[in-house]
């Protein structure tokens, strides 16, 4: 063989050597930052950990009231427990500005932007936290353990969550976190989420890694056991067991409506549930589910269908108890103070690609390997009055986390990672 042809084949083969090498060492590193799936409750805060304790002179908060009764008080202890793909990004940029607004005090993760999701949440994973210690605001990514985040707010304090139609919910979750679930790399068509739902079975390892993304997700993050027998009694009791704990459920698809019974709830004024939709998805060139597709992912999804149900019905007889004309009234006088932002806030008026954000402060996370994430640019001549504003609500995640002075080291080093490489 010539020497320069030799020379050639040597550094090719270092090149595999070390990146090798290099891929191993970021799984190893991954393999410490993401918790394993099944982490057990005995994982939990130790047994006797003091439950938060109220300052002596905190004043209380007022017991909800009908925010027409005029005699309420705004509630500031609240529960958000953050859903996968159901516009809970959009609900945690207004729980960060009701907070910062308010001086309130949030419990945040430590190191990475979720609780060491998908392992279950603990009370020790809170930054600075400390036995007996009271926090107004809990809103990030966990798994959700009742008794954990129960020992973190005073008693009264409100819990929310927000559910979406199972079938859309595993489309948009099946898009943003596929890459990250092996068993699908073994999908070969073009419509890889129709190749999926053809044969599920086929392709689903439940102890495969990640794989709780792919089949119901709502359950799973509400703490439950998603591989359920759908014939199981247990999965009414957990069922009802959320509507027990649970003083709002809210609904992606009724979002304006839901906003309108959450200020109601909360006595919160029209400014602090002001929003622009944030990480929100590019229109796929897949297309989207639809009659029979719709159908699969359904019946694949039955325990989230289940839960949807119960709570599309709850949500409905709220609705008649709130009014449907007030309720009417209340939707479009949220739309149009939405649209007053928007016209002042946003370049353009509309959300954009990644490539086309100029501020990196406004850059969504993206998903791994792909650059579907929109964004928003924010309009360079703001009057002083909204200004500050305007950026908070265009403010993605990450960044407001960082504003609010979250240690993020895990996910800053995992995005050096991922620039470095291109992912």
């Amino acid at each position: 063989m010539p020497l320069p042809q030799k020379k050639r084949w040597e550094s090719m083969a270092k090149g595999l050597v070390l990146g090798a090498l290099f891929t191993s060492f970021l799984l190893l590193l991954y393999s410490y930052a993401v918790p394993p799936l099944h982490a057990g409750l005995a994982s939990m805060t130790p047994e006797g950990a003091a439950p938060c304790s109220p300052t002596l002179g905190e004043p209380e908060t007022a017991t909800p009231a009908n925010g027409s009764a005029g005699g309420c008080q705004p509630r500031r202890d609240i529960v958000f427990m953050k859903t996968h793909k159901t516009a809970s990004s959009t609900l945690l940029n207004i729980l960060f500005r009701f907070g910062q607004k308010h001086g309130l005090k949030f419990a945040f993760p430590n190191g990475r932007n979720d609780f060491d999701y998908p392992a279950f949440f603990a009370r020790s994973l809170v930054q600075d936290y400390r036995p007996g210690a009271c926090f107004n605001i809990i809103c990030n990514h966990m798994r959700f353990h009742y008794d954990e985040v129960r020992g973190l707010l005073p008693p009264n304090a409100t819990f929310i969550t927000v559910l979406r139609d199972p079938a859309r919910l595993f489309e948009s979750s099946f898009h943003y976190f596929g890459s990250v679930v092996p068993f699908t790399w073994k999908l070969s068509s073009h419509d890889k989420l129709a190749e999926f739902l053809q044969d599920p079975d086929r392709y689903y390892d439940p102890n495969g890694y990640n794989a709780h993304y792919l089949r119901n997700l709502l359950f799973f993050d509400l703490g439950y056991d998603s591989g359920l027998d759908p014939s199981s009694p247990q999965v009414q009791e957990h069922i009802l067991e959320v509507e027990r704990r649970f003083h709002l459920v809210l609904l992606q698809e009724y979002f304006d409506e839901s906003l309108v019974l959450l200020k109601d709830l909360l006595c919160w004024d029209l400014e602090d549930v002001l929003y622009f939709k944030l990480n929100a998805r590019r229109a796929s060139a897949v297309p989207r589910l639809s009659g029979e597709l719709y159908q699969r992912a359904t019946a694949w999804n039955v325990l989230d269908a289940r839960l949807y149900r119960h709570f599309n019905a709850s949500f409905w007889r709220k609705v008649e108890a709130f009014g449907r004309e007030r309720m009417a009234r209340e939707v479009a006088a949220l739309r149009r103070a939405n649209e007053h932002m928007r016209r002042i806030c946003i370049d353009g008026g509309h959300a954009v690609d990644a490539a086309a954000i100029q501020d990196s402060a406004m850059q969504p996370w993206q998903p791994l390997g792909a650059k579907s994430i929109l964004g928003y640019n924010l309009k360079k001549s703001i009057g002083q009055r909204h200004a500050q504003l305007c950026r908070r609500m265009l403010t993605p995640e990450i960044q407001y986390l960082m504003d609010l002075g979250v240690n993020l080291w895990v996910t800053k080093l995992w995005k050096l990672i991922r620039d470095f490489l291109h992912w």
